[in-house]
């Protein structure tokens, strides 16, 4: 059974960056297309981005693009959220997950191991 662990999370002023990770354990990285989502107060969990499981094809909601940027390290079984030009709008609990297909759903439907989420928070 894969586990997966964030860490990475804090209180940051606006433009300020931050770096979240997700340790996945019981299972290689590789056979996982691994998402990013985040829940902010009174509002639904929404997707962020993704990375493909061969990590060829990544894919991002339109208000991060260009800010955010995920990536992985198949050695440290690690997946990264890399958050520059922080806006108040991104404060959120991040999730990360794992989902065992080949293609990129932005749905957290299709996802079936998520970690327990760390905060991220943007002072204004």
């Amino acid at each position: 059974q894969v586990q997966l662990v964030e860490s990475g999370g804090g209180l940051v002023q606006v433009g300020g960056s931050l770096r979240l990770s997700c340790v996945v354990s019981g299972r290689t990285l590789s056979i996982y297309t691994m998402g990013w989502f985040r829940r902010a107060p009174g509002k639904e969990r929404e997707f962020v981005a993704a990375i493909s499981r061969t990590g060829g094809t990544t894919k991002y909601t339109d208000s991060v693009k260009g800010r955010f940027t995920i990536s992985r390290d198949i050695a440290k079984n690690t997946v990264y959220l890399q958050m520059n030009s922080l806006k108040p709008e991104d404060t959120a609990v991040y999730y990360c997950a794992a989902d065992s297909s080949s293609v990129i759903f932005i749905t957290d439907l299709r996802y079936d191991d998520w970690g327990q989420g760390t905060q991220v928070t943007v002072s204004s």
